[in-house]
């Protein structure tokens, strides 16, 4: 019998290419396992940003109203395990393994990629459970991402903004209409962006999607002590508590979330109270949360332009008296000049690592971009992440804070540190 780690090693060697987006192999696959027609339902969310915040709202809502619910979610931050929940646990090592078993006795000599190695096994423990909801995140795009095997009850569309380009189309548009392929004929799909591209209600008219898009059919509005929501049905809830996950954007995150609930036809059944028990109760590693105090550790995997500008609104809603000290580190194909500018005002002081990984940028790239964007002074260059938080750690004082963000590999490496 293998181990975890030994399969995982041998499904990253099974196919030529890390990534090879279509669902034709994978579905044949699918198909002798019997994955294909879950008995749950089924929401799959794809968007930019917010996916994985959305994910974790509307499995702390499901789970607080006592459903039964199967998450799938990547990348992992820490342990592969956790890209498969079962009712708010992570897989085991046992599981895993079995699962993968499975697979590959169905797979026959079908070549398939990592990321749909992973899919079919989620799928396939999904398949054991006594379920009433799976969520599945799209790990790249929409259209021929892996998951995308599978026809959703509801689809959630949370963001589109440029990121992987070189697979999904240099503009907002056409990333758009790559996400919208997760849409499903005469089947709701949520929105959860202000700004959606043209393209993606394009499509939807064009294959019969009802479209419930935020702003238009639902809405929120903030106060101080909380927020209250109207849904497209006009059903309107008062007084919901913030999400415990942190930022403005977790309310709109929270808002699109209620819809999905409301297109399910769950809203009665759930209930206002535990809506509000789930909004109080989610969690997420890795988006912007504070690891530490004295000073401040706050980690973020943000890594394209938005959500870059979305640590920055973080950062100033929460200023500090001391210094921001930055700890980043990125993938050479990720838009680093855009990101370092949309952080430049909130940071004093830069500190930047390679990483060794593949696609990973080296220290003294990252420096140049940086450099070029907010001069010489306050930038200082380290080999690996966890060399660049230790000085961060030793030049911070109690009232300072550090922010570490830029990919989940940078997250990684710090968190492994504590």
């Amino acid at each position: 019998m293998r181990t975890l780690d030994e399969w995982l090693s041998w499904q990253e060697t099974l196919h030529p290419e890390e990534i090879e987006l279509g669902l034709e192999r994978i579905r044949r696959v699918a198909t002798r396992l019997n994955i294909l027609s879950p008995e749950p339902k089924v929401v799959t969310v794809a968007g930019t940003n917010g996916k994985g915040s959305s994910i974790a709202i509307l499995e702390s809502i499901a789970l607080a109203a006592g459903l039964r619910v199967g998450v799938y979610t990547s990348p992992h931050l820490l342990r592969y395990n956790e890209r498969i929940r079962v009712n708010g646990k992570i897989v085991t090592d046992d599981l895993l393994c079995d699962s993968f078993e499975v697979v590959d006795e169905a797979r026959q000599q079908e070549s398939i990629t990592y990321f749909e190695f992973g899919t079919l096994a989620a799928l396939e423990i999904f398949r054991r459970q006594p379920l009433d909801l799976i969520v599945l995140e799209v790990g790249l795009g929409g259209r021929l991402d892996a998951v995308n095997i599978i026809d959703a009850d509801v689809a959630l569309l949370t963001t589109v903004d440029l990121d992987h380009q070189s697979w999904l189309g240099e503009s907002r548009e056409e990333i758009g209409r790559e996400k919208a392929g997760i849409f499903r004929s005469g089947r709701a799909a949520v929105i959860g962006d202000f700004d959606i591209p043209l393209t993606v209600s394009d499509y939807a008219r064009t294959v019969g999607v009802p479209l419930f898009k935020i702003g238009r059919d639902f809405c929120f509005v903030t106060d101080e002590s909380g927020w209250s929501w109207r849904g497209s049905s006009d059903r309107e809830i008062y007084h919901l508590p913030f999400p415990a996950l942190y930022g403005e954007i977790q309310v709109q995150n929270s808002a699109a979330v209620l819809e999905v609930i409301e297109q399910l036809g769950w809203m009665d059944k759930i209930g206002e109270e535990k809506i509000a028990e789930g909004l109080s109760q989610s969690a997420l590693m890795g988006r912007f949360q504070t690891i530490q105090h004295a000073p401040e550790v706050i980690v973020d995997v943000s890594h394209n332009p938005q959500a870059a500008r979305t640590v920055a609104e973080n950062l100033a809603s929460t200023a500090t008296d001391g210094k921001t000290i930055a700890v980043v580190a990125m993938l050479k194909d990720k838009e680093l000049k855009v990101v370092i500018e949309a952080l430049s005002p909130e940071i004093d002081q830069w500190m930047v690592a390679g990483l060794d990984v593949a696609r990973g940028a080296s220290s003294s790239e990252i420096e140049k971009v940086v450099v070029s964007t907010v001069g010489d002074s306050g930038v200082d260059s380290f080999e690996t992440v966890q060399l660049a938080f230790e000085s961060a750690i030793g030049l911070a004082d109690s009232g300072d804070r550090i922010i570490v963000f830029g990919s989940f590999y940078t997250v990684a490496a710090v968190l492994d540190l504590q």
